[in-house]
């Protein structure tokens, strides 16, 4: 059922669009069959965000182990990077995490901040910090993380809007500002 609501997702289906009956059969199986796993849509679209955003962590630790950032501002770097790359090769996931062009997010805030704002993807970024390059993380620097994480999704979304040669440009000036809120 993830599998072919993905599938859907990734040929331009907005998350408006879907519907549970179409889902169902896009995954070859009854409505109630789909009802028995998901309660509703938007649990589906939360599985599959979740799917991704577990995938890109496991992905993002074993490159930074590859290519050992030398500072927290390429550290960082890495990780945008790494991020725009996943979202590129991964038209379902930027759907349901920026939705269609126009559109809005889908993935429930609780969701979101189970991965980004609190959760494992910060706490991910706070362990390199202190452990890697020894630094302290103080109630200042979180407050800056918090806000640095909103900035950049932001930026972001802005970025995947625009064609693929505009996009460079406003990830490299991403990765400006972000380092500036953080480290700055």
């Amino acid at each position: 059922m993830l599998t072919a609501t993905a599938a859907l997702l990734g040929q331009g289906q907005s998350v408006e669009m879907l519907t549970t009956a179409g889902i169902a059969a896009a995954a070859q199986v009854s409505v109630g069959a789909l009802y028995r796993f998901f309660p509703d849509k938007q649990a589906i679209v939360d599985a599959i965000a979740l799917r991704h955003m577990e995938a890109f962590q496991e992905a993002m630790a074993a490159r930074i182990m590859l290519a050992f950032p030398p500072d927290p501002t390429a550290f960082l770097g890495a990780i945008i990077d790494a991020f725009a790359e996943y979202l590129a090769t991964h038209a379902d996931f930027r759907t349901v995490a920026f939705g269609a062009p126009g559109g809005g997010r889908y993935v429930s805030r609780p969701t979101r901040d189970a991965y980004a704002g609190s959760g494992e993807v910060s706490e991910m970024v706070r362990s390199f910090l202190t452990e890697a390059y020894g630094m302290d993380i103080t109630d200042t620097f979180e407050l800056r993380l918090r806000v640095a994480i909103e900035i950049g999704d932001r930026l972001l979304a802005f970025a995947f809007e625009q064609t693929e040669a505009e996009r460079a440009p406003i990830i490299a000036e991403a990765k400006r500002v972000l380092a500036t809120t953080l480290f700055g």
